[in-house]
């Protein structure tokens, strides 16, 4: 996060977002202001708050596409909730803690992840050892075995032959673990044990909807219940990437990944609220949206900052940035509660697209849609081309369609481009012609149709 000025993380967002300067220079400013505040002394650090965001725009237009971009730039723990999913208190639904749980789950997760990593060389030894062994295992005595023997262990000296035997074996496995490590066994089939991951438990309490909680009820009894196993054929390839992960897993210390995973949440964490607009608004006392207002006091704590109990512990909130958004198209930002409008101190309006930022969703981000349909029908062999008149035509058509009907903003693309594109992609694996010219008459016969001419003609000079 040190080496990104705010300079630096609106250029990256600019890769995939078109426009909206004003959301992305306060969402840069936002994330700048957490490492300045990782800089102060400890004692001044708790009183420094986030500055929540509110986002003001209609959908498709880019407010969750830069939360999530700008929690991949930082590799914060990022979780997106519908607003329109919680309920009081009280009545049947998901509770607004939840979204503390999902944030600590997603940053635990992530801390897994790292951590994995940084065993993976030593786990990928060990398991290539373990398959070694399974492949040829020492001889069992277990059925001849004293009783006290399994107890207190063997007390008679090995004999030649067995002696000779296990050395045997030993040069066999190390011949044996070349052929591995070159993979000349990758495709031979062996059984291996795995987790049976499958738990009656947890089915039963589902029906309860304890799953809401994000409580594993493995986790719970643990220790009473004995870890299942079954048995599983598989290539030799696909059983070493198995044992890997479950010696990887044996080789972190899960403790230590929850207490970081806890920390990184508390510290970095990314919370958005999308559809705050729709919980906005006075309560009639009845309907199903009788308790919106209610949502609206049970997130404030939460925003506020609060402790809420997870199955890690308890976790706080005072420094977890929150960013909502909403079209606001019905009511208005004033019609949320003021303590909630007082929890976003920053808002940024996000303006409607354009043609011209059609033109550019098309082809500049580095995720551009026209470049993954080109990758996706390259498979097929097929080689396709757009004009630059085809692509503003594309755009202008996405344009009027949303003054239309109704305005879904940079989604209209897919739509308009998905239709473009539906014969070409359904005759894909059969045709002959290789490469394929979109230009702007192929797009006029292929769209024009599907909008009322009288109605695009006023947006014509």
């Amino acid at each position: 996060m040190e080496l990104l000025t705010p300079k630096q993380i609106v250029s990256e967002l600019d890769k995939y977002i078109i426009g909206q300067k004003d959301a992305k220079k306060a969402v840069a400013v936002a994330l700048r202001n957490r490492y300045r505040r990782n800089l102060l002394s400890d004692e001044f650090k708790e009183e420094v708050k986030p500055k929540n965001i509110l986002m003001i725009g209609p959908t498709g237009v880019g407010k969750t596409e830069i939360a999530r971009r700008l929690s991949k730039l930082v590799e914060a723990p990022f979780v997106k909730v519908e607003a329109t999913k919680f309920t009081e208190v009280g009545y049947v639904g998901r509770d607004v803690d939840s979204m503390i749980r999902d944030l600590i789950e997603e940053s635990i997760r992530m801390v897994k992840i790292e951590k994995i990593d940084e065993v993976y060389e030593k786990s990928k030894l060990i398991a290539d050892d373990r398959i070694v062994e399974i492949l040829i295992p020492f001889p069992s005595k277990k059925k001849n075995m004293n009783p006290l023997e399994a107890i207190f262990g063997s007390t008679e000296e090995e004999d030649e032959d067995t002696l000779t035997e296990k050395e045997s074996i030993i040069k066999k496995r190390k011949e044996l673990k070349d052929k591995l490590l070159k993979g000349e066994l990758d495709e031979e089939i062996i059984e291996i044990d795995v987790e049976d991951n499958y738990n009656s438990t947890v089915e039963f309490f589902n029906g309860l909807g304890i799953e809401e909680y994000n409580i594993n009820m493995g986790d719970i009894f643990g220790d009473f219940l004995p870890r299942k196993t079954k048995k599983k054929r598989v290539t030799i390839k696909e059983a070493r990437k198995i044992i890997n992960n479950q010696e990887a897993q044996k080789l972190i210390d899960m403790d230590q990944v929850v207490d970081i995973g806890i920390k990184k949440a508390e510290e970095t964490g990314i919370v958005f609220i999308d559809e705050i607009d729709k919980i906005a608004g006075k309560d009639y006392g009845n309907g199903p949206d009788v308790s919106r207002e209610g949502v609206q006091r049970d997130i404030l704590p939460i925003i506020e900052g609060t402790t809420v109990m997870t199955k890690y512990g308890p976790v706080k909130t005072d420094h977890i940035l929150f960013i909502a958004a909403g079209a606001f198209h019905v009511s208005k930002v004033g019609d949320l509660i003021p303590e909630i409008q007082g929890r976003f101190p920053i808002r940024v309006e996000l303006e409607n697209l354009t043609e011209d930022n059609f033109v550019e969703i098309l082809t500049k981000p580095k995720n551009a849609i026209i470049k993954q349909y080109q990758l996706l029908l390259q498979t097929e062999g097929i080689n396709l081309k757009f004009t630059e008149e085809a692509i503003k035509r594309i755009a202008k058509v996405s344009y009027v369609s949303n003054e239309q009907s109704e305005n879904i903003g940079a989604r209209r693309l897919q739509t308009v481009l998905e239709k473009l594109l539906e014969d070409i992609s359904y005759e894909a694996p059969d045709l002959d012609t290789k490469d394929i010219i979109i230009d702007e008459t192929y797009v006029n016969n292929k769209l024009m149709k599907h909008i009322q001419q009288k109605d695009i003609s006023k947006y014509i000079l």
